[in-house]
């Protein structure tokens, strides 16, 4: 009997290992569903944010239409799921989105503990401080005794908490869940100075009553890597985002805009002939379980790099912020992509 039982828990979990094997892949079940579940802010203004018809747009929104247009051709093809700080990695594990696209910071217990995993940095940005300009405050280290409003279950909480403790100053921290709350907190006057990412003071300052009264200081206290997130264990789901955040950069680096792209697919420069899938022989986007026009769709789709950061959050928008780091690694920043071949 004993020898009987053991043979069908055997069997039992030869079969599991079995089933497991044979589930799908995140890249299969977005294809048979037509379309990509992406994780997003609730509302930040340049990163994501829905307009009155529920169209949503942003630096962090482009990403996702751009793996959209990476996998499907079509960057309509995207389904967004507003996400709170604390909702959205337990999103991500169960499955309830496909990725993660929202001003998300690539740190080390969320690529191994929490079993996540990032790459490429999109955003380079850092932990800054708004305050209001009646207060006469001119650094951060001016700040001891203020009461501070911050999300709950961010890096930005933990950053301030080691910040005011390395420097030796006391604070109050006003702390609430959604960012909606904090937003309305700090511009009721309930706190003193508002913490988060250097971009998202630059974007909710726009939001206030009376944005002109408001002033970021410029202290940056933290580095903030923002980075799009999957769920561990699907290399080939981690590859399509990865290189989807590449070939936005390359594109830029290669000169290939949303405008120029069809000409450029005539160039005679080997590189952009692989890039852009005209190359005869190449078989990187079947590598990649996609067409050999998956970086064309891309910028067909969205336009390159600079063009997402320029209509999003930088010159060409109500943020106006500087490329600085975000700038490519031959124009001053760091941006720098592998190349495709």
């Amino acid at each position: 009997m004993k020898i009987k039982l053991l043979s069908v828990a055997i069997g039992a979990a030869v079969f599991g290992v079995g089933a497991s094997a044979a589930s799908a892949t995140t890249l299969e079940d977005v294809k048979a569903k037509g379309f990509i579940q992406c994780g997003v802010n609730t509302g930040l203004l340049g990163f994501a944010q829905p307009d009155a018809s529920g169209n949503w747009a942003g630096f962090d929104v482009d990403f996702c239409k751009a793996v959209a247009s990476a996998v499907f051709g079509d960057p309509a093809k995207v389904k967004y799921t507003p996400l709170s700080a604390k909702d959205r990695f337990p999103a991500l594990k169960s499955g309830e989105v496909d990725l993660l696209s929202r001003n998300t910071t690539w740190t080390i217990n969320r690529d191994t503990a929490q079993g996540f995993n990032f790459r490429p940095i999109t955003y380079y940005d850092g932990q800054g401080f708004m305050v209001r300009k009646s207060l006469n405050v001119k650094s951060a280290l001016e700040l001891s005794g203020a009461a501070i409003c911050v999300q709950s279950g961010t890096t930005t909480e933990l950053n301030l908490a080691d910040y005011f403790k390395s420097n030796n100053l006391q604070y109050n921290p006003v702390v609430f869940e959604k960012l909606e709350e904090v937003n309305a907190a700090y511009d009721a006057g309930r706190c003193d100075v508002y913490t988060t990412d250097q971009s998202g003071l630059y974007s909710l300052r726009l939001t206030l009553k009376n944005p002109d009264e408001h002033m970021i200081l410029p202290e940056i206290i933290s580095k903030e890597p923002l980075a799009p997130a999957v769920r561990q264990g699907d290399d080939q789901w981690f590859d399509i985002v990865s290189w989807t955040a590449y070939a936005l950069i390359n594109a830029e680096e290669f000169g290939i805009t949303q405008a120029n792209v069809d000409e450029m697919k005539n160039s005679a420069n080997p590189d952009i002939k692989r890039f852009l899938g005209t190359e005869t022989d190449t078989k990187i986007g079947t590598d990649l379980g996609l067409t050999n026009e998956w970086a064309y769709n891309i910028i067909k789709g969205v336009g390159n790099y600079g063009e997402v950061f320029e209509r999003n959050v930088g010159k060409g928008s109500p943020l106006k912020i500087e490329r600085g780091l975000n700038a490519l690694w031959n124009k001053g920043g760091i941006q720098y992509a592998p190349p495709v071949r």
